[in-house]
């Protein structure tokens, strides 16, 4: 490639290096500066053509750089758990200083106490017979201020390899930086004054002759062409219409409901007992606006009797005292099963085959596959013989229609289905579990006025996009990556 073919701003550029020393090292900022322009862009674009045209080599360098994520600023604000720990085992009496006085301190939440006891094992803490015991020639307090001090400026050592190894406190970002130098091929070319270019031909030059003397911009037909960037929906918005659009095809229809509901309609209906461990504040997020809703009496009436007694279902009940009051709490639904309890019961002689997808929500520690808010896939069958092939039938059928034609069921466990089961399908030559389904039981459906059996099932919508989209970390469906998106296919 000769001079003749640089585009003006690569001649402007070579003329530059040219003039100064041979063994100069050129920035973008150098770059800028010489050629009197104020676009990065520009500059990188110059030098990258006298990179291929062969009269410039470049220097790359990356770098990593390591700044606080978002649990390490929390804990410079609010202080490291080991820290929080630290200051609550000081303080406390011998006889307070047990596993179990750590659990309900309020210092930790439920998630962090095993990581919390590892924390302070890792600052020489003992446990013996449950209790904590703080050695006599503790370091603990000056290994705490150094990691302190290591945060409010994070530099290369043993600390950066310690706090890369615990989830959310540093996060990294790597830059690239690049140099050219002038080329000996660089130097001895020639012919660099610049020229007006015509980049299009257009009808007006035509109309005379002037064109024929023009310089006209050259073009390197064999180069890639830029692919255009056009708006397509999001893969998981994809994803909920060919779920729906597979329901639909198989005779389902489709219910919605809101997403507060009260702690009757999503846990007791569905005979969970009210002291099961779904209830507590861990799991479940309870309103204070409107802490409690309305809930008609003989709903009430009917769940206080199944779960004391069982009712008129032949079951025993789970016993105890049935309160009315957790019954009424508001809560944002943990499941869309309440949305087929609700059809239900607004139309217990009507058969039917319904489906619902929506967000629930549940209190889960953010990791690569629990979000505290997600979707979920409901759908129940409701008619006279139907039964558990019914359901496996349909179950398969409809992860069949989804591309994953390898689906078996297996004995599982859930308070309002029997019998129940798990599903899986078969990825990558692993089978993964994907969902529960089973057949309510009498405790459930009778209540309801229900002639005939319900078929139910649910399945988490994000762990099938992420089959669906192949991906590792169910974040990554949440974060706004435009690189990503764009080369996400259309579902």
């Amino acid at each position: 490639m000769g001079s003749h073919s640089l585009s003006n701003p690569q001649r402007r550029l070579l003329r530059a290096m040219q003039e100064s020393d041979a063994q100069t090292t050129w920035s973008v900022a150098s770059i800028l500066e010489a050629c009197g322009w104020s676009d990065q862009a520009q500059a990188a674009g110059a030098a990258l053509g006298l990179v291929e045209a062969g009269f410039a080599d470049v220097d790359e360098k990356s770098t990593i750089k390591w700044t606080l994520g978002p649990e390490g600023k929390a804990a410079l604000e609010n202080g490291l758990l080991e820290a929080r720990l630290w200051t609550w085992l000081s303080n406390a009496k011998e006889e307070e200083s047990y596993m179990r006085d750590l659990q309900s301190s309020g210092i930790v939440e439920k998630h962090e106490t095993g990581i919390g006891v590892g924390l302070l094992k890792g600052l020489g803490v003992e446990i013996e017979s449950g209790c904590l015991i703080i050695p006599t020639d503790s370091m603990a307090e000056e290994i705490i201020q150094e990691r302190y001090d290591f945060l409010s400026n994070i530099v290369e050592g043993p600390l950066l390899d310690y706090f890369k190894g615990r989830k959310g406190l540093l996060q990294s970002s790597e830059s690239t930086s690049r140099t050219w130098m002038i080329t000996e091929a660089g130097s001895n070319a020639e012919s660099l004054d610049e020229v007006d270019e015509v980049v299009e031909l257009t009808p007006e030059m035509l109309q005379g002759e002037e064109w024929r003397e023009m310089t006209f911009k050259s073009f390197d037909q064999t180069l890639e062409s830029t692919t255009p960037t056009t708006g397509k929906p999001h893969p998981m918005q994809s994803l909920i219409e060919r779920v729906r659009s597979v329901f639909l095809e198989m005779g389902f229809s489709e219910i919605d409901g809101n997403y507060v509901q009260s702690a009757g309609w999503n846990m007791d209906a569905l005979f969970i007992p009210q002291d099961h461990p779904a209830r507590e504040m861990q799991d479940t997020f309870y309103l204070d606006e409107p802490a409690s809703l309305e809930i008609d009496e003989k709903n009430l009436k009917q769940w206080k009797d199944i779960h004391q007694h069982g009712g008129e279902t032949g079951s025993t009940g789970w016993g105890g005292k049935f309160s009315d009051e957790i019954a009424r709490k508001g809560l944002l639904r943990t499941h869309t099963t309440v949305n087929t309890i609700k059809h239900l019961a607004d139309a217990p002689d009507e058969p039917c085959r319904v489906f619902a997808v929506g967000r629930v929500f549940r209190k889960e520690s953010i990791d690569r596959t629990h979000l505290p808010e997600f979707h979920q896939i409901e759908g129940i069958i409701m008619e006279p013989g139907a039964n558990l092939p019914m359901l496996v039938t349909t179950l398969k059928t409809f992860y069949a229609k989804m591309g994953y034609p390898e689906v078996r069921v297996r004995p599982a466990y859930f308070p309002y289905t029997e019998p129940s089961l798990e599903v899986e399908v078969k990825w990558r030559g692993k089978w993964l579990e994907l969902g529960g389904a089973g057949i309510f039981r009498p405790e459930v459906s009778e209540p309801l006025g229900v002639k005939w059996p319900v078929c139910a099932w649910g399945m988490g919508l994000e762990r099938l996009a992420m089959l669906v989209l192949g991906l590792d970390d169910i974040r990554q469906l949440y974060i706004s990556d435009l690189e990503w998106l764009q080369n996400q296919p259309v579902l």
